[in-house]
């Protein structure tokens, strides 16, 4: 490992005792989960299939020099619960809260704020500069519409409006009708819950009022295009924004819903201020090792090279356990998922034990991606020709993310329908970041590591496949090129790459379909519906058998809140019995 590992206990060792919990995978929300459950007083271990902890948040020196943050690369949707340094827990059972700390600073973790935090340069010399500060963005816009200048200050306080409003949606478990044959007092404590719950939900609905609640449900409803139109008339200022909108989906901006997207990508904060997003020193594999010093501190065992192939489960369908790859029974009557929905009950349990209903329901998710993501080492920063400069410090312009090929929503519906016809893009959607601009841990002296997030690519292309070496060489030098376009000889800069293509991110990441958010993000697939109608608030038919990853609510992206929330779930079931 690259900075600090964890030494992987003996899978011999994991089964001489009979766990509190057991917690599979070592993704972000896994160890968040574990965090919780150790603080509350269980003993609990998480085991992870690879060789460190992190899932899609995990840091790699794959090229001598450069660590990459080989999957997510931004931090912003962290829960402020879950990475505040003052205080990590605050966990509510109707009126109990019980408070302790984590201080993951101090566990490492440091964010690097970026401002700019746009960049989107145009092939006529012209280019859009966006950031927190107010004055820059009322100037950068009004070299396109004085018109959008003006108005570009509102739909950010409408946007923060909706987020607000969603906050306590996201820290909560959703207020689900109990399954199977729970007790009269488990009966009556969840009907005021929900009581509670929907009670909350009208008097935020009446604070914001009937006009910018039916905004609301516009953007959730409509097409991110739609209601972008409504409120710009920039080409370029529009296509930025959009970009939000379709991030990690296979969907267009013309997509109904695709508008609840581009707010899923606003609702974070860095240090307190919204829809900052910030690099993360040392990458992203920073966030992980942190929760996970965390959890350690806390008590929790975690235990890497430990891949579990099924569930041990009694012939009452009552979770027992786990076995591992190798052979090896380890023994809990509580389990968490953190791997995708699919890969728990399609793959981790027997066929015989779900209700159909709910097996079909999970089996024909929508688990589809069309993204992949390509690493590069370079040797200088990329020099871009709409801003008349060459020079090899970094500017304004290499600070936050770059658009590369999205100069206007036609473009990016022109790149999405080449997916749909089952080839990739051939003018892909780039989203380029440089983190060692700012944080110079991650690159050698005067060469930098550079994130391209791209869209869109399917899964199972028509015109070739992505175990041909030369057709994935084929689609990376058509990425290169076209940045090329905008930055000339950006290609005889790189050192090295490292392409994770759809089946790449599913083999592995662990990624179902190569899905980033472990399901997708449409609003048939969100709240009371993730990842399965009757089976949001983390529970699953399996008794003791428990869901902690982005497949479940409230949802995919670096957030902590599914592995949060779940844990409070598992603690409120324990303190049952």
């Amino acid at each position: 490992m690259w900075r600090r590992t964890f030494s992987s206990s003996s899978t011999h060792a994991l089964k001489e005792k009979k766990w509190d919990a057991l917690v599979i995978g070592g993704g972000h929300n896994g160890l968040t989960a574990a965090a919780y459950l150790a603080r509350s007083g269980l003993s609990v271990a998480v085991l992870e299939r690879r060789h460190l902890i992190g899932g899609a948040a995990v840091t790699e020196e794959l090229i001598p020099g450069f660590k990459f943050s080989r999957c997510s690369y931004l931090q912003s949707l962290l829960r402020p619960s879950v990475i505040s340094t003052y205080n990590l827990f605050a966990l509510c059972y109707h009126r109990l809260i019980v408070r302790s700390e984590l201080e993951l600073a101090r566990h490492g973790l440091k964010l690097l704020r970026r401002s700019p935090s746009s960049f989107t340069p145009c092939l006529d010399g012209r280019y859009l500069l966006l950031g927190p500060a107010k004055e820059l963005n009322y100037s950068e816009i009004s070299k396109f519409s004085k018109r959008d200048a003006d108005t570009y200050p509102r739909y950010e306080n409408q946007l923060e409006n909706f987020c607000k409003f969603m906050d306590p949606l996201l820290d909560s478990s959703a207020p689900e009708t109990l399954q199977g044959n729970p007790s009269f007092s488990s009966r009556m404590k969840n009907k005021l819950h929900k009581s509670d719950f929907w009670a909350q939900c009208l008097r935020r609905a009446v604070s914001l009022g009937q006009k910018d609640m039916v905004d609301f449900m516009d953007l959730l409803l409509s097409p991110a295009s739609k209601v972008l139109d409504n409120w710009f008339e920039g080409d370029v200022l529009k296509a930025t924004l959009a970009t939000d909108a379709v991030i990690g989906t296979t969907g267009s901006v013309h997509t109904p819903g695709s508008g609840y997207v581009l707010l899923h990508h606003v609702m974070g904060e860095t240090d307190g201020e919204r829809g900052v997003w910030s690099y993360v020193e040392g990458g992203m594999g920073s966030v992980s090792l942190a929760i996970g010093d965390a959890a350690r501190e806390a008590g929790a065992t975690i235990v890497t090279d430990a891949e579990v192939s099924q569930l041990i489960i009694e012939g009452s369908g009552t979770i027992n356990g786990v076995l591992l790859a190798d052979g090896t029974q380890v023994h809990s009557s509580v389990v968490l998922s953190n791997a995708t929905p699919y890969k728990t009950f399609m793959e981790l349990v027997p066929d015989s034990v779900l209700p159909d209903d709910f097996r079909r329901a999970i089996k024909y998710s929508d688990y589809s991606s069309a993204t992949t993501k390509i690493n590069l080492a370079v040797d200088q920063l990329p020099q871009f020709k709409c801003c008349k400069m060459n020079h090899p410090d970094a500017g304004p312009q290499h600070v936050g993310t770059i658009h590369i090929g999205s100069e206007s929503m036609e473009e990016i519906d022109s790149a999405c329908q080449d997916s749909v016809n089952g080839c990739p893009s051939r003018r892909p959607v780039i989203e380029m970041t440089i983190p060692s601009v700012l944080d110079k841990t991650i690159s050698p002296p005067g060469k930098h590591v550079i994130n391209l997030f791209i869209q869109y690519t399917p899964y199972k292309p028509s015109d070739g496949s992505w175990e041909d070496p030369e057709y994935r060489e084929s689609f990376a030098q058509r990425c290169f090129t076209l940045i090329d376009e905008y930055a000339p000889g950006f290609s005889s800069s790189i050192v090295g790459y490292d392409m994770l293509t759809p089946p790449d991110l599913e083999r592995v990441i662990g990624l179902t379909g190569g899905n980033i958010f472990h399901g997708a993000m449409g609003l048939d697939s969100l709240f009371l519906m993730r990842p399965v109608k009757k089976w949001s608030n983390y529970r699953t038919p399996l008794q003791g058998l428990y869901l902690c990853g982005s497949g479940a609510h409230p949802g995919g992206g670096v957030m902590g809140a599914s592995g949060r929330n779940a844990a409070q779930v598992v603690i409120q079931d324990i303190k049952s019995l």
